[in-house]
């Protein structure tokens, strides 16, 4: 774009500034207003994001229809879908009529979505099917409804992290980032910044009827150094507060240090970096998660297992300790009540499946240790000595096995 067009452009719209990454922003957003692309401007907040739509609606064949700006984070998540695609009257609580929504009232021209980044999810399907299809259905209603909207949307979000973090729909990011254009930060702006402090300045003198401030060449370098973390809308708000306060109208560093904040870690935007750079994204923590569940119902299901057989294997040998004794034989003086034996609890550590396995000749110690320790010994005979096959026909993990062998001394 040649340089008088750009000139022209930034003296109609009331744009102050030279730095080319701005230049750039206003000759991408004249490129595409002829078009019906959809177009994506990030942005920090407070940079001027709202000015590039505006440019590209009265540069394009739609400039003398309709143009909406919407921010999408000040309007409640239970009624955006009706603000922006409408209902029918009954349709919820309070509709007493049918309303056409901005897709609606705004057809043939341009809706401006700002903070787009805010919208819910169920809401973004819905901007998605209208932005492939032209296509939408009003709250409460059956029917589909046509629109012709050209869809301008802004963030001063990460969309990329929102994506893996699913607060942002991917198909949804690249159908609205068609054309993306990049605003860049006051603080990357160089001498853009004494410009604007100086247009600030003198729109207050003329309003309110007093001498214009002006900065000192050191206050400038200062004003250039600072971050500027409200971009354009804090540098705005500093210079009225000069404006207003200062008794002296000619703005020394001293001065200007009582109206800007020294704790330059407060000045700076607050960002979260990972050990490789970029940004901060949260597929680290969610994979180490992952792992760590997995793992935790591997072992959950393990001891579910080796519980029951736990609880199978007491079962037998409680069996085999009340079974019914011929008490014809016995002498009448030495019948008496049986007692039940008390269930073995064996410790949660020894809490393994095994199965048991009736011996060739019943022992005469009925302890729950040395049967485990017996069973083992002839699973391990029967496999030849092949631990895992042993483990298979126990029913128990190699885990398990290696654990028991080692605590009965058979490990060697």
């Amino acid at each position: 774009m040649k340089t008088s067009e750009l000139q022209t452009i930034k003296q109609r719209y009331n744009i102050v500034g030279n730095c080319d990454a701005l230049n750039h922003a206003l000759d991408v957003a004249l490129q595409v207003a002829p078009t019906d692309l959809s177009v994506l401007i990030i942005g920090e907040s407070g940079v001027g994001k709202e000015i590039i739509p505006r440019v590209i609606h009265d540069n394009s064949p739609r400039r003398r229809e309709k143009y909406f700006a919407i921010n999408c984070g000040s309007i409640p998540e239970g009624t955006i879908d009706s603000e922006l695609f409408g209902h029918i009257k009954g349709s919820f609580t309070g509709a007493i009529n049918d309303s056409p929504g901005y897709f609606g009232v705004a057809n043939k021209g341009t809706l401006f979505l700002d903070e787009v980044g805010e919208l819910p999810l169920a809401t973004q399907a819905r901007l998605l099917r209208v932005l492939e299809t032209g296509e939408y259905i009003p709250v409460g209603a059956t029917e589909v409804r046509k629109t012709d909207v050209r869809i301008v949307a802004a963030t001063n979000v990460n969309i990329r992290q929102a994506i893996s973090e699913g607060r942002f729909r991917e198909d949804l990011y690249y159908r609205l980032n068609s054309i993306p254009i990049q605003m860049p930060p006051l603080r990357e702006r160089g001498e853009d910044i004494v410009l604007l402090f100086r247009l600030f300045a003198l729109q207050m003198a003329e309003k309110y009827k007093m001498d214009r401030v002006v900065l000192t060449e050191d206050a400038k370098q200062i004003l250039m150094k600072y971050k500027w973390p409200g971009n354009v809308r804090q540098l705005k708000n500093i210079t009225e507060q000069i404006s207003i306060l200062s008794a002296d109208r000619r703005i020394t560093p001293e001065i200007l240090a009582k109206f800007i904040p020294q704790d330059h870690e407060t000045t700076e935007l607050a960002t979260i970096h990972r050990d490789g750079g970029g940004d901060h994204s949260f597929e680290n923590e969610r994979e180490i998660l992952y792992k760590i569940l997995f793992e935790l119902r591997g072992n959950v299901n393990d001891m579910r297992r080796e519980m029951g057989a736990m609880k199978k294997q007491l079962e037998e040998v409680q069996g085999k300790a009340v079974a019914p004794i011929a008490t014809d034989a016995l002498p009448a003086t030495q019948l008496s009540p049986i007692q039940p034996i008390q269930p073995v609890t064996p410790a949660l550590e020894d809490a393994e499946a095994e199965e048991y396995f009736e011996p060739e000749h019943e022992p005469e110690n009925l302890n729950l240790n040395d049967l485990s320790k017996t069973m083992l010994e002839k699973a391990l005979e029967r496999n030849h000595g092949n631990r895992k096959k042993a483990a298979t026909e126990l029913g128990i993990s190699d885990r398990t096995l290696y654990r028991r062998l080692k605590q009965y001394g058979l490990d060697k």
